[in-house]
């Protein structure tokens, strides 16, 4: 098989052998002048293997030590041939099978008994990584009375070839003899009993490594813990998984009969480890999401429109009523800007970090489960929950071995992802301040226990907190309420504060938002006792027409809607609210699987710089705040500047655009920044100048501001004129506004063949009242119809 011309494995032997002698020339990875670093590895595809020889595709995969063995005899064969003397350093060709081996990978979790002696792939991440120790292969004592050499060589229970036949000298298997565990103690004497002495410059060493191999966390069944599994590196292998990496690995699943210090065990189970024979770093990306050529004709569509930022954040948890500035923000978190690393190794972070601070039951929590379901990659914790170290790094030790290991922490396994923390506020101040370089510095050093190392933690952070009172005091000043040092709070690029204004009209819009939700997870079942097929019928016929007209709206049937029709209007109801004429999404959301497309999409593949006008329009705005600052306000820093930078790369992202605009990337960043800067009531803090009516004051549950009875007249005289049907509205939306104006000069309340008793298109009537029905504005009980007040 090897000899085939088809995949040209003679040249892939040559080439091992020859990479490996220019490594060892170099002093192998670390320079210097050593003789010899590993051993040659040549990759063979298990896909090429399968097609050559499938029996034998299939020994491997049953019976992988005994085969692997033959192939190396056989790789160290040809590699004689081709390159002669190779191996005078007693070096031998090692051969590295990639995966999958089935239809796709499987995770420590799907490890049982069934898998044992056979040879495995599996995916994970690295959470514990030994140090790299010599393990002795064959040690050469002298006697000095006899004058003479004696070698020995040790088998431990790791060993590949334990368990195997053993073989002659001509390479064949003898069927009479196994290979064993041999004991770990040193000999002191011959077989004579004459003292022998170690030559430790002859003995034969070889790199080894454990690592434990955990679950990721996105595929851990939820409520569950993650599974891990220990592996074992060998040669060249070590030295190439840190902690955080993920990772794939094929190797043979094995259960060890001994402990760690060679004693038989007496227990009916046994340790589990992998013995790992190729290791391959996965990209930071693993949400396994699928483009089509239709769904990028989708995505560059989409971001032509002027409100993408607009239609991105209320696709972002539309089930939560308000919020909108804040969904904003978590798209640009999404998004994220630019990281940039200087020629001088300045770092600078192009993540956002976002803080929400507010009263309880304003949907902090949802929004942060909402943001992890978008993201990639995402790993959650909570402040109670986790510690200092458990948030960046700890140093360890192994309970069996003794040795210090370094173990990942919550950023660090998040890296190139998102970290949401829940109840930050409950976090002790010893373990806050850990966070603080893995937040600016996106790094994590450890300097303790004698090992010094520093791991990448190049994640956004998404936080959330509770008020110092309970209840945010706004007689207070903002860091009293919240509690937390400036040097902390500086490090968020946003923090907004949720507030829970009493407004009756702000509570009722809240109740039809968590009414109308449950409505829609209880099915299409019946309403009310009637009408069980009609059951938000509207909306149906709008999402099929949707799919009809396909992604782009050119009549492509073939192609799915990427838009869904909104259940949870997040404006102001009016009873006559519709959709746009121009625009037939104005109030649609993105279907869940395209959405986090579309931010996967801006986010990798653009990579927008600052022209000449984003630069001076932000340079101008960064200097107005800093004159608006005041005792009041958070502090404005040089890192406030960054922030805008950031937010304004972002929406230029969104856009999918190759530059940041001042109109409308950086005003749009201005705005949201505006908005998380002013956190106070208007009587409190007004803003000055231009930017009054473009900063609101207050967050509050809904999406309406804090608004006096000025700009409360309009609204009120424009619902008026529709109820009235002075609009220009259809036949359907005049009737609705008639029964409407009847049911409240009744009471509330009229049997169903009353209202409009001089209509003759009954079924018109009919229509209306089931869409008013289905907007909960009416109720439906024996024929009789009542207003929903």
């Amino acid at each position: 098989i090897l000899r085939g011309e088809r995949y040209s494995f003679t040249d892939r032997i040559s080439t091992a052998v020859d990479d490996y002698v220019q490594n060892a020339r170099r002093g192998g990875k670390g320079g210097g002048d050593a003789v010899g670093w590993g051993c040659p590895r040549v990759k063979l595809a298990m896909s090429e293997l399968r097609s050559e020889n499938p029996v034998m595709s299939q020994q491997l995969r049953t019976d992988p030590l005994r085969h692997l063995r033959a192939l190396e005899a056989a790789c160290h064969a040809i590699a004689s041939e081709e390159r002669p003397g190779y191996d005078k350093e007693n070096v031998r060709v090692k051969v590295a099978l990639s995966g999958p081996l089935g239809s796709q990978p499987c995770s420590p979790r799907s490890l049982t008994s069934a898998s044992l002696k056979q040879l495995v792939c599996v995916e994970g991440v690295a959470t514990k990584v030994s140090t790299i120790k010599p393990k002795v292969v064959q040690s050469v004592h002298y006697c000095p009375n006899t004058k003479k050499h004696d070698n020995r060589g040790y088998v431990d229970a790791t060993d590949p070839s334990l368990g195997l036949h053993a073989l002659d000298a001509g390479g064949q298997e003898l069927p009479d003899r196994i290979i064993n565990i041999t004991s770990s103690i040193y000999p002191t004497k011959d077989k004579e009993g004459n003292p022998t002495e170690t030559e430790f410059g002859l003995c034969t060493y070889k790199d080894h490594q454990t690592i434990t191999l955990q679950e990721m966390p996105e595929r851990a069944p939820m409520g569950q813990l993650p599974r891990s599994v220990e592996l074992i590196l060998d040669h060249d292998l070590v030295d190439r998984i840190k902690p955080g990496d993920r990772v794939q690995i094929v190797g043979v699943f094995r259960a060890l009969a001994t402990t760690s210090n060679g004693s038989q065990s007496t227990q009916g189970s046994f340790k589990t480890v992998v013995l790992v024979n190729n290791v391959q770093i996965l990209g930071r990306d693993t949400s396994n999401l699928n483009f089509s050529v239709q769904d990028v004709r989708s995505i560059r569509s989409l971001a032509q429109r002027k409100d993408i930022l607009e239609v991105l954040g209320r696709s972002i948890a539309p089930s939560i009523h308000g919020h909108e500035e804040i969904k904003k923000a978590l798209a640009l978190q999404q998004l994220s800007g630019c990281e940039k690393n200087l020629h001088n190794g300045t770092h600078l972070r192009g993540d956002v970090n976002i803080l929400m601070v507010g009263d309880p039951s304003t949907a902090k929590s949802q929004l942060l489960r909402s943001a992890m379901t978008i993201a990639p990659l995402a790993v959650s914790t909570t402040g109670k929950g986790s510690s200092g170290v458990g948030l960046t790094a700890a140093v360890t030790s192994d309970p069996d071995t003794r040795e210090r290991r370094l173990e990942a922490g919550a950023m660090v396994l998040a890296d190139r992802g998102l970290v949401c923390v829940d109840e930050f506020d409950k976090m002790g101040e010893n373990d806050r301040v850990a966070i603080h370089e893995a937040m600016e510095q996106q790094t994590v050093t450890i300097a303790k226990a004698g090992i010094h190392a520093s791991l990448n933690a190049r994640c956004s952070v998404l936080a959330a907190a509770n008020p110092v009172y309970g209840q945010y005091d706004r007689k207070r000043r903002i860091q009293e309420n919240i509690g937390l040092p400036d040097s902390l709070l500086s490090r968020f690029d946003l923090l907004f504060v949720v507030l829970d204004q009493l407004d009756p009209e702000t509570d009722r819009m809240i109740s039809e938002h968590v009414i109308r939700s449950h409505r829609s997870l209880a099915g299409r079942g019946t309403l009310f006792g009637h009408g069980g097929a009609d059951y938000d019928s509207e909306m149906d016929e709008d999402e099929s027409d949707d799919e009809d007209m396909g992604r782009d709206g050119n009549g492509d049937s073939g192609a799915k809607s990427i838009w869904q029709r909104s259940r949870h209007p997040s404006k102001t109801y009016t009873l006559t609210q519709d959709r746009d004429d121009a625009d037939p999404h104005s109030s649609d959301v993105l279907q869940h699987d395209f959405l986090r497309k579309f931010l996967h999409f801006a986010k990798a593949r653009m990579n927008p710089v600052l022209t000449d006008g984003a630069r001076d329009f932000i340079a101008s705005r960064y200097a107005e705040m800093r004159s608006r600052q005041d005792e009041r306000t958070l502090p404005v820093t040089a890192r406030s500047l960054e922030t805008i930078i950031r937010l304004a790369t972002a929406h230029a992202k969104a856009r999918l655009s190759d530059v940041v605009e001042a109109e409308p990337d950086c005003a749009e960043a201005m705005k949201i920044l505006g908005f998380a800067l002013y956190h106070e009531s208007g009587d409190d803090v007004a803003p000055v100048g231009k930017e009054t009516t473009q900063v609101p004051s207050v967050r509050t549950r809904a999406v309406v501001s804090e608004s006096d009875e000025e700009n409360e007249a309009p609204s009120a005289d424009l619902k008026r004129r529709k109820l009235n049907g002075d609009d220009g509205l259809s036949p359907v939306q005049t009737l609705k506004a008639t029964i409407w104006r009847t049911l409240q000069q009744n009471d509330g309340a009229m049997p169903m063949e009353e209202i409009c008793p001089d209509m003759e298109d009954r079924k018109l009537v009919a229509t209306a009242i089931q869409e008013m029905i289905a907007n909960d504005q009416l109720q439906l009980d024996d024929d009789v119809v009542y207003q929903l007040q």
